[in-house]
């Protein structure tokens, strides 16, 4: 046990050591990167993404593109209209990073003439005016329409290819480069959308936000140690573990070069809060023991005895509710209670470490040291703990009626998620993704693999060629996909093209020789690189890319499981495997872990405090009264997702596990009182009430402290922040609430503790 002389003993090296590691640590926050590789939301180990990986290599990334969509109110057939878009796609071709860019105005038509050569003109001739001649030769292509024109043909839609896996930097560069070229041009109205775009908006979003948490969590805190211990002592000193705790943090990450990915944005936020929790408690009760002690030595060693433990017990349990995230298969998740789980421990450490020598080095509080007078919280909460008291029944029935209806709630939850779930309404980005989604086939990629499982077989044997064209028609008119590229549309454009471009022949050549013809022919286009984009170079795997409206994961699931039922009674499937594949799919994939991995998380975490609470009492209706409290929180917020719509994913799953191990914290302070009175003999009663109005300031004050922080990530652009922080508030709001009125009440009726 810490006594008077270590204190004296060793209070200036602890502050000299701390000083000495805060500054180590703050010369490493120049080494902190931001991560935003979306890819590592991908399913770990999992052989899926193993297999995405592995079918790039093959092929080519389905997300390095942008698509810019510009939009004409009166048409787009226009000469002077489309003359002016193709000197934007000149300008856009000459951009550093862009590869290629396809517009209707430089699409070829492409003819094959029996002789076996091929003669081409454009879609769109911009040098004499016959755009009705053109109009119809374009839809009458239906590879075209809701590809590069829309179908009411208002707008007209450009592809662009940029280098693949390009740096933030050379990201960052492109766009700045595209958005200048594009104002030169006063386009009626224009769209953009792409990873490229995305990446850059979210850096942009991220680091303002990160910034803004900080300052608006410092004011926050301020403002809040101010209104409890009303001098500039109760706000600076805590301020020090505060900041020191953040500083170690990200200084930590500095040092084992682990990068902030999109997530750990609300690490400000989140750590200040959630550390203010053990400062407010000791310095509660530090204060408190000023008002009786004689010295400020003895106030010292009261606090550390009486809270020390609670303050630890608590600090392993929120820990806990962090560390149990390692149980989701993403790694940016993951990451991210590694991190603030050991934060938490961070804050523990320093708290407990270095607030009482500050204590001890620092002249406390004037006005409590003056007047050694009771504080006015003392008067309402024992008014509060009488009728607590006396209403026992109805607390206990109010309790019940609640879970019952937030049951009926919970049972009306959806998972869900959207690619651009993440993104407010009102965002022009969002406005932009949703226009070329609606127009353009669907920003979601879709891609499909086709491999090959006989070898005496090929994929251009016309009955293979068939079944491809038969899984096409049905990605088409029944999953409702824009197939943008595959072998058979390829074919039968080749084929139509053969037929000096009548629509009817748009359809898979009912002669093998033909289709060996156009074999040859392919292979020649662009020296054979476009035939290698639609097989890879052992001719086993083709593949089937395109796009799709974003549906969200609930109707992607029903689509996936009728394009299965479809694909079992293909007659080919005994030769071909056809296997969705792509970002999308993989993101949607992590919806399929979650709530598993989620729940296993929360299971571990409750046994775990359970059984610390179980050990600590030596008593089972302890360990049942110590969890009561703490999961009817979890299942309101969950009844009231589940009335409000707000739908199961990542960013709103994670809080259930991060919200326990938080509220479960007032509950421990709240018993450890409780069972430090009943050790010196103090009757349950006496020993509740003591317990009542010695832990109720802190443990209001700190859930207001932890609602409010959380309150902050409304403010976020980003939606799945906001729901965030909405429901880690709900949720700590109610726990407050059932710590002080349902569990006072379960250990008068319930807790019998043995005699000595």
């Amino acid at each position: 046990m810490v006594g008077k002389s270590t204190i004296k003993k060793f209070a200036w090296p602890i502050l000299i050591a701390f000083v000495a590691f805060t500054t180590l640590f703050a010369i490493q926050l120049q080494s902190t990167r931001f991560d935003y590789d979306f890819e590592k939301f991908f399913p770990i180990d999992d052989p899926e993404t193993a297999f995405f990986f592995e079918h790039r290599t093959k092929f080519e990334s389905d997300n390095d593109f942008l698509l810019i969509a510009i939009e004409r109110k009166n048409g787009i057939f226009d000469l002077p209209f489309l003359q002016k878009v193709d000197r934007y796609v000149d300008e856009l071709s000459q951009l550093d990073m862009v590869t290629s860019v396809t517009s209707i105005t430089r699409q070829p038509q492409v003819f094959l003439l029996p002789t076996g050569t091929a003669v081409t003109k454009p879609y769109i001739h911009l040098d004499t005016n016959q755009l009705k001649k053109d109009s119809i030769a374009i839809y009458n292509s239906k590879e075209l329409i809701n590809t590069l024109i829309s179908d009411d043909a208002k707008s007209l839609c450009l592809f662009i290819k940029h280098e693949e896996y390009i740096s933030k930097k050379k990201s960052d560069k492109l766009i700045k480069s595209i958005y200048t070229t594009t104002e030169k041009f006063d386009f009626d109205k224009h769209y953009i959308a792409g990873r490229t775009v995305g990446q850059n908006f979210y850096i942009e979003k991220m680091n303002y936000e990160m910034l803004l948490y900080v300052g608006l969590s410092a004011i926050l805190i301020v403002l809040f140690l101010f209104i409890a211990f009303r001098s500039a002592w109760g706000i600076l000193i805590p301020q020090v573990i505060l900041l020191g705790t953040l500083v170690w943090i990200v200084g930590l990450m500095g040092l084992f070069n682990q990068p902030i990915n999109i997530i750990l944005t609300t690490l400000p936020s989140v750590m200040f809060v959630v550390a203010m929790s053990d400062v407010i408690h000791l310095v509660s009760r530090y204060l408190d023991a000023l008002r009786v002690e004689e010295n400020k030595l003895d106030a010292i060693i009261v606090a550390i005895r009486e809270v020390g433990m609670s303050t630890f017990l608590t600090s392993v349990t929120t820990a806990i509710g962090f560390f149990s995230l390692y149980f989701v298969n993403v790694e940016p998740i993951r990451v991210y209670g590694i991190v603030l789980g050991v934060g938490v421990l961070i804050a523990f450490f320093l708290t407990i470490v270095t607030l009482p020598v500050l204590f001890y080095l620092f002249p406390g509080p004037k006005y409590i040291i003056k007047k050694k007078e009771a504080h006015f919280w003392s008067k309402y909460l024992q008014k509060w703990f009488i009728i607590v008291l006396k209403r026992r029944k109805a607390v206990l029935i109010s309790a019940f009626v609640v879970i019952i209806m937030s049951l009926i709630g919970l049972f009306k939850i959806e998972a869900n998620n959207y690619l651009m779930d993440d993104m407010r309404a009102d965002e022009p980005m969002k406005q932009d993704f949703n226009y070329l989604d609606e127009h353009y086939g669907g920003i979601r990629p879709l891609e499909m693999a086709v491999i090959l499982k006989d070898s005496t077989k090929s994929f251009w044997d016309k009955d293979i060629l068939m079944e491809l064209d038969k899984v096409e028609q049905f990605l088409e008119n029944e999953y409702g996909a824009e197939v943008k590229q595959s072998l058979s549309q390829t074919v039968k454009v080749m084929n139509r093209s053969s037929h000096a471009g009548l629509p009817d022949y748009y359809e898979v050549p009912t002669s093998q020789r033909t289709i060996n013809s156009f074999k040859k022919k392919l292979k020649f286009v662009e020296q054979g690189k476009f035939y290698h984009s639609l097989i890879d170079t052992n001719e086993v795997v083709t593949r089937i890319s395109g796009g799709i409206g974003d549906v969200g994961n609930t109707v992607m699931q029903k689509k996936n499981k009728a394009l299965n039922s479809f694909l079992d009674q293909l007659e080919s499937k005994d030769y071909l495997e056809f296997k969705l594949t792509g970002t999308s799919h993989l993101l949607d994939k992590n919806m399929s872990y979650l709530a598993s991995s989620l729940v296993k998380g929360l299971l571990v975490s409750i046994g775990i405090v359970a059984l610390i609470m179980g050990i600590i009492y030596r008593s089972f209706s302890m360990l049942i009264i110590s969890i009561i409290p703490n999961m009817i929180p979890l299942i309101i917020v969950a009844g009231i997702m589940g009335y409000f719509g707000i739908t199961l994913k990542t960013s709103t799953a994670i809080i259930f596990t991060i919200a326990f191990g938080i509220a479960v914290d007032d509950t421990i302070h709240f018993l450890g009182k409780f069972k430090h009175e009943l050790m010196k003999g103090r009757s349950k009663m006496y020993a509740l009430k003591r317990s009542y109005l010695t832990t109720g300031k802190a443990m209001i004050i700190t859930s207001l402290i932890l609602c409010s922080g959380f309150l902050l990530l409304m403010i976020s652009t980003f939606l799945g922040t906001f729901y965030m922080g909405m429901l880690l508030s709900l949720t700590l709001f109610f726990a407050l609430l059932l710590d002080l009125t349902l569990l006072p009440v379960l250990l008068l009726l319930f807790y019998h503790p043995k005699k000595k």
